[in-house]
């Protein structure tokens, strides 16, 4: 395999006598830069690592993914191709569906298993796609778009300010929300690493038994863990995450 550690395996943080890396999968429009302000914020011994998807920063060139089976084989080649000590994977949203489709598929071809799951503001992908996940859609406007992504935190301020980034963004955006529409479940999918699912108080996309369904799909070890907020709960929460992940050996605050 070719490397492709310089555009598609981000570490944001490294240290050569790091315990574990802290491997994150992007969620819809996002990208490696959205997990940098967490490099401050993990323990010592735990390096940053974020996966970039086709078609975005350092990959700007590439073509998008096309669909859901495509974005999957390409972020387990980036996963492994990660790996060189123990770590947890961790997905936000539809990037919680991807950390856990990443999981299964790398333990059923028997490869380095992240020690631990952690999957954030989403429902059980075993139960499909639902339009209560369809959110943001297909259907909305550009302006629509950038209202979703300026509320939640997901347009820089240099952004805002600059057309060409805005169409950029754009393309990004409807990019990832074409590709989550066509996501489906391997029937039969479950883990055997310990899971933790992470959800906001106040966040109407999880539905009240979600906590419920991710532990059908966990055969170790589960927990599920409420946090103040919504999807993205709070700014001060969401800055701090990593702190309320029990891998990572924070105590869980809910």
């Amino acid at each position: 395999m070719a490397p492709i550690q310089d555009t598609t395996v981000i570490r944001l943080r490294r240290s050569e006598d790091a315990e574990r890396t802290f491997i994150c999968l992007g969620f819809c429009g996002g990208g490696a830069g959205a997990y940098h302000p967490w490099v401050d914020t993990l323990p010592e011994g735990t390096d940053l690592t974020a996966i970039c998807y086709p078609g975005r920063e350092g990959r700007f060139l590439e073509d998008f993914a096309t669909d859901w089976t495509a974005l999957a084989e390409d972020a387990v080649d980036a996963v492994i191709s990660a790996v060189d000590r123990p770590y947890i994977l961790f997905g936000h949203s539809m990037g919680g569906w991807m950390a856990f489709d990443v999981a299964a598929r790398i333990e059923a071809a028997g490869q380095p298993a992240p020690d631990a799951l952690v999957v954030s503001s989403c429902n059980a992908p075993s139960r499909g796609l639902t339009p209560r996940d369809m959110f943001p859609s297909q259907r909305d406007t550009d302006a629509e778009l950038l209202d979703w992504m300026e509320t939640h935190g997901l347009m820089a301020p240099h952004v805002l300010g600059d057309p060409d980034l805005q169409e950029m963004a754009l393309e990004i955006m409807r990019a990832d929300i074409r590709v989550r529409d066509t996501f489906h479940c391997i029937d039969g999918s479950k883990v055997t690493v310990p899971v933790q699912m992470l959800s906001g108080l106040d966040d109407d996309v999880i539905e009240s038994d979600a906590g419920a369904q991710w532990s059908k799909l966990a055969l170790g070890d589960y927990r599920h863990d409420t946090l103040p907020g919504g999807h993205f709960y709070t700014p001060k929460i969401w800055k701090t995450l990593p702190q309320y992940i029990a891998a990572i050996g924070a105590s869980v605050r809910a």
